[in-house]
């Protein structure tokens, strides 16, 4: 009961008592000088402003004018600097600069495109940001626990405190917009509801989501997930086969890491317009043009080819799996999106 009284008396004196303060201060003041001098009311508004301003007076001839003067200076001085002392505390310490943080994070929402939509900043969350911050891709972090997003916001990503699971909230950080969607939640329960929220908005994105068990596999394919890893099942396959095929390992690591400047492997999608489709990867002189190697190729259907021989045609749609150097993927991207 004493908090809430408290909490009644601070807000008492916050910037809206400080400015009715000195409202009523300026209306008494002109009252006042209206009744005793039998001034006209804009002159008497005029003194009082003078006299709160400390300085100099008009000749004021009654002594009930002039100790209503001396009342008035010191009461209206006294209003004065408390009203702007406070309000430009207000302003310093956190009204306008968290009003004018949040009108430039909303900015930044509205101006992404093409991104992903990390929902879960934990153990799992986190690395997935880190690859896309690496990678320099466009991504929005959403978490409900405030210090996670606070070392979210540290790292200098962009994240928002809400439930990736609410569609006004997914609405907020442009889904319209959006590449895909990560679900790596704290819980299965929660990425099932982040996954079908996105996917009840968004028919067409690309999700992926985390899951701790089979049942969340299927619960979480079945609300509309592109695709859906177990962590603790990627482990345990990583440690098993660097156990047995160590070389392997770390040319895949090589090719995928965003840290290796001299290869990489990169999906290519062929264009409507582009001049490969409907050749064949000897046709398409792919090797010799542009120095890189077709690993795979996924069909448009989601088939997936490795290892093609030359004469595999190529069709739109398509995403081939090519290995080479950044500047040739780059220029072979270009061609295949013409």
């Amino acid at each position: 009961m004493a908090d809430t009284k408290g909490d009644h008396w601070r807000r008492a004196q916050g910037p809206g008592f400080a400015v009715a303060l000195l409202v009523f201060i300026l209306g008494t003041g002109t009252l006042g000088y209206h009744f005793i001098e039998g001034w006209s009311l804009w002159r008497a508004f005029y003194v009082t402003v003078v006299a709160i301003a400390t300085v100099e007076l008009p000749p004021v001839h009654t002594w009930g004018g002039q100790a209503f003067t001396v009342v008035l200076l010191l009461s209206g001085v006294s209003a004065a600097l408390y009203t702007f002392t406070l309000l430009a505390t207000v302003v310093v310490e956190g009204g306008l600069p968290k009003r004018l943080a949040r009108r430039r994070y909303q900015r930044m929402l509205e101006q992404l495109s093409d991104h992903f939509i990390v929902c879960g900043y934990g153990r799992i969350g986190s690395v997935v940001a880190n690859q896309f911050q690496r990678q320099q891709v466009p991504f929005v972090v959403i978490e409900r626990d405030a210090a996670r997003v606070q070392a979210a916001v540290e790292s200098g990503l962009l994240a928002v405190e809400a439930d990736a699971s609410r569609e006004d909230v997914l609405h907020r950080v442009g889904i319209a917009r959006a590449r895909g969607l990560i679900a790596a939640v704290g819980t299965d329960a929660e990425n099932v509801y982040a996954v079908l929220s996105a996917r009840v908005m968004r028919p067409d994105l690309f999700i992926v989501s985390r899951a701790e068990t089979d049942d969340a596999r299927q619960k979480l394919t079945r609300a509309g997930a592109n695709r859906v890893l177990s962590p603790y099942e990627i482990g345990g396959i990583q440690i098993a086969q660097t156990a047995l095929r160590p070389a392997v390992v770390d040319f895949v690591e090589l090719a995928t890491s965003s840290d290796n400047l001299d290869l990489m492997m990169e999906e290519i999608t062929i264009g409507a317009t582009c001049s490969m489709a409907s050749q064949s990867i000897l046709q398409a002189n792919i090797r010799q043009r542009y120095g890189v190697i077709v690993i795979g190729i996924q069909r448009q259907a989601g088939k997936m080819e490795f290892n093609p021989e030359p004469d595999t045609a190529i069709h739109v749609g398509d995403k081939l799996v090519v290995l080479g150097r950044p500047e040739s993927l780059k220029k072979l991207e270009a061609e295949a999106a013409s």
